[in-house]
């Protein structure tokens, strides 16, 4: 589809959510109603957030230059006020999020979990940063196998490619402290990398009906490397879905300076892939298959 179909198709799709999920219930208490609908707003981040603008006055720029016959109210407003009341809907995006997975179609009992490092600013300068101090700490980046000072973004992936579940942990805590949260209340197969490999967990997790299946610690020892490769060939999906989110979507890109905006952009991502997964899906073209999207 043409670039202004998507966005039509994308804040009709965030706006029906909308009224779905809060229903009768009003998002603000008190206070006048924005110039800017609040889906109006959602819908500039995500669709901005599929065409690589990930930062805040890149989208604003680019939608009031090209897009405001979509958009009228964006010539009223001043770019602080679009990008406070686009952080202040955090929560929204995340219930819309939720929902979406609820209707996009894939196996509940199979998923794959991992994460992927978050660097908040280049190694040689971590140690006078300022950002997110307290919060953030060091850890190994294994692809190339380097040291990086930041987050580290643990996501569970649904077959065959639903982000279902996230979260954001410094980058010294370990995988195996996070696997509780990601896979909570969900019963099924869990497919994991040698991170994830400890006998003790996996017996706790059985019961609760998860049944963790990772390779051998360490693959010099492994006992099982044909069992080892073929949980490879079915975790291979993460990767290619760790690709779209670092390259389309930017999501190694910190430029906030808060948790509160921190997680405002990474869920405007996960919510902006899962869009493209929900049109891909309805429009029975290969799921995964985001940056062809649009034309």
């Amino acid at each position: 589809m043409d670039l202004d179909t998507y966005i039509v198709n994308v804040f009709c799709m965030v706006d029906d959510s909308l009224k779905t999920v809060y229903q009768d219930q009003k998002l603000r208490q008190r206070g006048s109603e924005p110039t800017l609908s609040d889906s109006e707003v959602i819908t500039i981040e995500t669709v901005g957030e599929y065409l690589g603008l990930d930062q805040d006055k890149a989208i604003f720029h680019y939608f009031r230059s090209h897009f405001t016959h979509f958009f009228p109210a964006l010539k009223q407003i001043h770019r602080t006020t679009f990008v406070r009341q686009a952080a202040n809907l955090w929560q929204v995006k995340e219930k819309i999020w939720q929902f979406l997975t609820g209707v996009l179609r894939f196996d509940p009992l199979l998923s794959i979990v991992d994460s992927l490092p978050l660097p908040v600013c280049q190694f040689a300068r971590s140690y006078r940063c300022k950002l997110f101090r307290g919060e953030a700490d060091f850890g190994k980046d294994m692809l190339v196998r380097q040291t990086f000072y930041g987050f580290r973004v643990h996501m569970r992936l649904a077959w065959p490619g639903v982000i279902t579940r996230l979260a954001v942990v410094p980058a010294n805590i370990h995988e195996l402290s996070v696997i509780y949260e990601l896979v909570e209340d969900k019963p099924g197969l869990v497919l994991g990398d040698r991170n994830f490999w400890s006998a003790r967990v996996k017996e706790e997790l059985r019961q609760k009906w998860v049944q963790l299946e990772a390779s051998f610690r360490a693959a010099k020892h492994d006992p099982w490397p044909k069992r080892s490769r073929l949980i490879s060939r079915f975790r291979y999906l993460i990767d290619t879905v760790f690709g779209q989110l670092s390259q389309q979507f930017q999501i190694k890109k910190v430029w906030a300076r808060d948790h509160w905006h921190l997680g405002n952009r990474l869920l405007r991502k996960i919510l902006s892939h899962t869009l493209a997964l929900f049109f891909n899906q309805s429009q029975d073209r290969p799921l995964l298959n985001v940056a062809s999207l649009v034309n």
